[in-house]
Parts: C-alpha cells; sequence; structure tokens
C-alpha cells in the first residue's frame, strides 16, 4: 500500500506504506542459528558420544586396534591354519639347528612358513599360538565381563531402587565379597580343580569376584534418579516396579556401566594372563599369552623373540581397551558433563 504526497511540479511522489507494526506481546522472530548448534540441539547423548568419539584421533586407534584383536580371536583357528599349523602342532625340523651361534636364530626362527618364529623347545608355530591365544584370553574376559555386569547391575538397581533391607542385604554382600583376599582364593581353586574345564572355572572365579565394582556404580546413580521427576511421574500413573526399573532406571544407568564394561575387559584379560603364568590358568598346550610369557623366561638370552611377541600382543590389548573406556567414561558417564 501507498501514499500520494504533493511533490515538486505537481507531481504526486509515491512513498512506501510503514510496515505493520508488531503485534503486542509477541516475541520477535528468531534469527537463523549456526547449523552446528541446531544440530545439536536434536541430538541424543549417543549422537554426542558418536560424535565425540569421531573427534579424538587416539580413539579412533584404539577402537582399530580393539576390533582387530576381537577378529583375531574370532578367526583364531583359520589365520593359525594359513601357514598349515595348529597351536599344538609340532615341527621337528625346528628344534636342532643353531642359526648364527644361538638356538633358532636371534630372530626365533623367523621365516616364510613361521611368520613369528616357533617355540624354542617344542618348535610349535608360534603366530598360531599367539593368535589362538588371543581367542582363550578374549573369550574368558568378555564371558568372566558380562557375568560381572549382568550380576553387579542387578543387584545396583535393586539395592539403590528399594533401599531398605534390600540395600543393606546386597551393601554388605558387596562389602564381604572386595574384601575378600581374591586372587588368593582364585590360585587355591585353579590349583586344587584337576578335572574340570579350566576357561569355564576361571571365566566363573574370575566373575564372581568381579561384580560389586558395577554393582555401587549402579546402586549410586540409582540412587540419582529414582527421585527424578519422570519416575514419580511414572509412580503416580500406576507404573509397576518393574516397569518403571527397565523403562527409567536401566536406560539412564546404561552410560556408565557401558564405560565401566569397556574398563573392566583389560582387567580381565591382565587377570587371565597373571593365572596363566602363575601356572593356574589354562593348561598346555592350550595356548595363553601369560603362559607363553612364562615359558619364554628361560630364553630370554637366547630366543628374545619368544618373549617379546605375546608381552607385545598383551601390552597392545590391555592399552586399546584401556584407552577405548577412558573415552567412553568421559563421553558416557553424566558426571563428566559431556552427555
Amino acid at each position: 500500500m501507498t501514499t500520494t504526497a504533493p511533490g515538486a511540479g505537481g507531481e504526486a511522489a509515491k512513498t512506501p506504506a510503514p510496515a505493520p507494526a508488531q503485534a503486542p506481546g509477541r516475541p520477535p522472530a528468531p534469527a537463523a542459528e549456526d547449523g552446528r548448534a541446531a544440530a545439536a540441539t536434536g541430538s541424543s547423548p549417543w549422537q554426542l558420544a558418536r560424535r565425540e568419539l569421531r573427534r579424538r584421533p587416539a580413539v579412533r586407534v584404539s577402537l582399530g586396534v580393539v576390533l582387530l584383536f576381537v577378529l583375531m580371536a574370532a578367526t583364531a583357528p583359520w589365520l593359525g591354519a594359513l601357514g598349515g599349523w595348529s597351536p599344538e602342532e609340532f615341527d621337528k625340523s625346528a628344534i636342532d639347528p643353531y642359526l648364527g651361534g644361538q638356538p633358532l636364530g636371534s630372530l626365533g626362527g623367523i621365516s616364510p612358513d613361521h611368520w613369528l618364529g616357533v617355540e624354542p623347545v617344542t618348535g610349535r608355530d608360534l603366530f598360531a599360538r599367539v593368535v589362538h591365544g588371543a581367542q582363550v584370553s578374549l573369550l574368558i574376559a568378555f564371558a568372566a565381563t558380562a557375568i560381572v555386569v549382568v550380576a553387579g547391575t542387578a543387584a545396583g538397581i535393586a539395592a539403590g531402587y528399594f533401599g531398605g533391607r534390600t540395600d543393606t542385604v546386597l551393601s554388605r554382600l558387596m562389602d564381604l565379597t572386595m574384601s575378600f583376599p581374591s586372587l588368593i582364593f582364585m590360585i587355591a581353586m585353579l590349583s586344587v580343580a584337576k578335572d574340570v574345564n579350566r576357561i569355564l572355572l576361571m571365566t566363573a572365579v574370575i566373575g564372581v569376584f568381579g561384580w560389586p565394582g558395577v554393582a555401587r556404580v549402579v546402586r549410586g546413580q540409582t540412587l540419582s534418579l529414582k527421585h527424578r521427576e519422570y519416575v514419580d511421574a511414572a509412580r503416580v500413573g500406576g507404573a509397576g516396579s518393574w516397569r518403571i526399573l527397565t523403562r527409567d532406571i536401566l536406560p539412564g544407568v546404561s552410560g556408565p556401566v557401558i564405560a565401566y564394561t569397556t574398563l573392566l575387559i583389560p582387567g580381565m584379560i591382565s587377570t587371565e594372563a597373571a593365572l596363566s603364568y602363575l601356572g593356574v590358568g589354562v593348561r598346555p598346550p592350550t595356548p595363553s599369552w601369560g603362559q607363553m610369557i612364562a615359558e619364554s623366561v628361560a630364553f630370554y638370552e637366547t630366543d628374545p623373540m619368544y618373549f617379546v611377541i605375546p608381552s607385545t600382543f598383551l601390552f597392545l590389548a590391555v592399552l586399546a581397551f584401556t584407552l577405548l573406556g577412558d573415552a567412553l567414561r568421559d563421553i558416557l558417564d553424566p558426571r563428566g558433563g559431556r552427555s
């Protein structure tokens, strides 16, 4: 709409009409936001976690190493057979010769037939032994961690949510289990057990003594969640305890539990290696990194590679899981402020 006004020469000058006034009480139109802020507004904690993981080069490297070890463990029978060797198979020709004045040479008999060399006494292919050792170590670590997480999460949620006598009994049970000399008990129990599956026994023994740590973390998180508004609203709406625990409490504690789980795995790998090193773990010819390190001590001067190779694999596995667990703890734990 325009208005006319007389101008010079008698012509009418056209001026634009003023814009309509802003309606009182109506907020001004929002300005365009930055694309990244808009994207973050609707992001879930898991999306923020994935974005944070992608921004950390060390985490990407550690995740790649973890996946490599998992793939190695899953395909151990096929990897070990690439050179035509099984973890128990003997290579008689590699036992006798002295190469360069040392048994099997300074590189431990590394050749196109033996990618990582051979064991000094038995002559077993070291590559086949190492990849099968990864399978044993990760199998025990993952299975024991699953026992710890399931038992610890269930006990922690029950203690924190129900309180009262339930909390008292479970808390005292946590204290009793944590104060018990678990390593001594593991060594004693594994020493006297004879005709049993060593992998199953080690998994059960390690898992039994590990659950209180997870239970304490989950109990504290449950205590802070059970009085939140959405939990009170569900309770007032007639929701039962099972629905509240599974729909409201469990998703709230899943982040810290996942982060804690990733930090548990390297400890389980180290525990299995320590027990096997002491001679109470898996028994030969079943391969284990700890057992191989123990056997290599007698040959560290004449065949250092026999010590270096399994030690390096053990070190890299523990380091990769630890770095990944630290990153997940920083990102997924609400107390860290990131998610």
